[in-house]
């Protein structure tokens, strides 16, 4: 498809946004879109931790631990990578909210119908089509808040929203254990997923406020609406603002073409398209691997499985903590130093771990302190691989770029990850299970080392500046 220009148009929108000082309107964003990613954690912790309970006999599924942690989390992350491609690129051409609010919908309806499975066929079928609705999620998300977030702020608060994956992650697990304690075997787990569908419902209630990216609009010939929302935002502020920055003129398109978008990312920044491969895949493998596995862990060496809830809930917290107390560096330290410290610590910690590990000295307790000290690095640095692809590349194909890497990472690690991992934790020989530990930790080290040498300083900057948009007459330096 061909770029379809519509006219010109000179605009301060990115300045007026960037110059905004932090209000209860960017809270809304916040609450209304980085929820999302409470609604992930949810999802594959619940899934993890009720594998040994759904492989029991009287669950309603014939299906066994190795498929739940292998093949039922590989397909939901395939359907993630399909979902974030086929969504990522209706987000740049039909606008973030629309598909914010679409996507969201498919996710409440997939999971609706995972708590009514009757077989192994379809309880596969829709974790799929859950994960392809997550996977649309981070597009249209990302896109979003880092297009409406001040740029001061960008970098801790996507981060942050990024890290509260782990909000989700210990609730769920903390969930599991009355609902595998206390109810029968065949109803604790649909009520779990359950569960998910009646947050998604609640998040879709206050999302519908949130309003259409200013930045989308009037690249996309609806100037007059980014004026108009943009001035809305000013009047709730209702304070002292300093004269925007600057501005600039924008040749209007309806739509971008795949042609243009694929040279954006291979000619134009093709070592910026290196550098979030690298961060993606490392950090893909890393975590799908964990977050499915971790309960068959337990099970396998240290015969917990309808407690692992408690276990992973500790494992969820150090995630979060990590966001929320590292996040403000990425923007006053730097993204550089930051992104490839959390890379390269999180993989030497790993690697303590697998040893220690495979020389019995640990115990469910002090494996999952172990780990809760890896990730409380890791989780910072997995974050800011999403910050990353969504500020690097131009606004016409922002959302296409999440894409691009979240689904191309994410495939390459994400289901990689859970197949590898499960079938070498599932031989009961603890020297396997810390070759699987050893995989994440050199991809994350050598994921931290390519940031080194390719990294954006991007910290402090407005988005138009680290990468100009194509609709400009400019080119990118």
């Amino acid at each position: 498809m061909s770029d379809v220009e519509t006219g010109a148009v000179t605009t301060k929108v990115p300045a007026r946004l960037d110059r905004l000082p932090w209000s209860r309107w960017h809270w809304m964003i916040v609450i209304g879109l980085g929820t999302v990613w409470i609604l992930d954690g949810l999802e594959v912790t619940i899934v993890g931790n009720l594998s040994a309970q759904l492989a029991k006999p009287g669950s309603g599924l014939d299906i066994t631990q190795a498929q739940v942690a292998g093949m039922a989390a590989a397909l939901y992350v395939a359907g993630a990578c399909s979902g974030a491609l086929f969504f990522g690129w209706l987000t740049d051409r039909f606008g973030r909210k629309k598909l914010f609010i679409i996507t969201l919908v498919v996710y409440l309806v997939a999971t609706l119908m995972t708590a009514l499975s009757f077989s192994v066929w379809w309880f596969f079928l829709f974790r799929f089509l859950t994960g392809f609705g997550i996977g649309g999620e981070y597009a249209a998300i990302n896109s979003a808040i880092d297009e409406l977030i001040p740029s001061r702020h960008r970098g801790r608060i996507d981060i942050l929203i990024n890290g509260s994956y782990w909000l989700g992650a210990a609730g769920g697990a903390l969930l599991t254990v009355p609902l595998l304690n206390d109810l029968p075997v065949n109803i604790g787990w649909r009520v779990a997923f359950g569960l998910g569908v009646v947050l998604g419902l609640a998040i879709l209630l206050v999302r519908r406020h949130v309003p259409e990216s200013p930045r989308w609009l009037f690249i996309h010939g609806r100037d007059k609406e980014a004026e108009e929302i943009v001035s809305g935002i000013e009047k709730q502020i209702d304070g002292d603002l300093p004269e925007p920055r600057g501005s600039m003129t924008i040749h209007q398109r309806k739509s971008i073409g795949f042609i243009r978008i694929a040279h954006t990312m291979v000619a134009l920044y093709p070592k910026r398209t290196i550098l979030g491969l690298s961060l993606f895949i490392g950090q893909a493998f890393l975590y799908n691997a964990i977050t499915f596995g971790y309960a068959q862990i337990l099970s396998t060496f240290f015969n917990i499985d309808t407690y692992t809830g408690y276990y992973f809930a500790v494992i969820a917290v150090g995630n979060f903590l990590g966001p929320l107390l590292l996040g403000p560096l990425f923007d006053t330290v730097g993204r550089v130093p930051m992104i490839s410290a959390t890379y390269i610590g999180s993989g030497v910690l790993l690697l303590g771990t697998a040893w220690l590990f495979s020389q019995g000295m640990l115990t469910a307790v002090t494996l999952t302190a172990c780990w809760c000290a890896v990730l409380f690095v890791a989780s910072a640095g997995a974050s800011s691989a999403y910050l990353t692809v969504s500020e690097i590349f131009p606004m016409e194909t922002r959302a296409m770029a999440i894409a691009f890497f979240f689904a191309i990472g994410t495939a390459a690690g994400g289901i990689a990850g859970p197949l590898i991992f499960s079938e070498l934790v599932s031989t009961g020989i603890p020297a396997d299970t810390a070759l699987a530990f050893s995989i994440g930790a050199v991809l994350m080290i050598a994921a931290g080392l390519i940031e080194l040498f390719l990294g954006v300083r991007a910290e402090r900057k407005g988005l138009e500046e680290i990468a100009t948009p194509l609709s400009t007459a400019e080119r990118p330096a």
